[in-house]
């Protein structure tokens, strides 16, 4: 009887240890990613609350306009650190930035309202670029030939 309980407990003892040491290792794996995640940054896009708890100022500018999407396109395109928020009251957009992304800030910003400018400007229709275009080949057409009659035809 007595080597059975001591043949229980060394077993015991056992499958504890190997419980203990699996716990251990995760809790570590786990300490390890979370003090590896820190440094990171997020980059681009972002929450406001994830743009102001990376420390760094924040200033925001005020955004008129439905192509917003346009907008975070070009400051992707500078590594610009912004988060987007909506005024839904006034139907404008704040635009919330880290303050050593200024310049970079305002290159997105002059391509961008070039991009906006660009797009404005009104361009003539097919529709009447092709009449004009048959109005020309009419007029150039005028003078056919009346196969019939075997001269010029007005």
């Amino acid at each position: 009887m007595q080597e059975e309980i001591r043949d229980k407990s060394v077993a015991l003892v056992i499958r504890v240890g190997k419980t203990g040491a699996k716990l251990t290792e995760e809790s570590l794996k786990w300490a390890l990613r979370k003090y590896m995640g820190q440094g990171k940054a997020a980059h681009g896009k972002q929450s406001v609350k994830e743009l102001v708890g990376q420390g760094a100022g924040v200033q925001s500018i005020e955004v008129t306009g439905k192509n917003i999407g346009s907008f975070e396109r070009v400051a992707r395109k500078y590594g610009v650190d912004f988060a987007v928020k909506k005024d839904p009251a006034q139907g404008k957009y704040l635009v919330f930035f880290k303050a050593r992304d200024a310049d970079a800030l305002n290159a997105a910003f002059s391509e961008y309202t070039a991009n906006v400018l660009g797009k404005q400007k009104e361009k003539p229709s097919l529709r009447k670029q092709l009449e004009k275009f048959q109005q020309a080949v009419r007029e150039m057409a005028g003078k056919e030939k009346n196969r019939e009659k075997g001269g010029m035809e007005r």
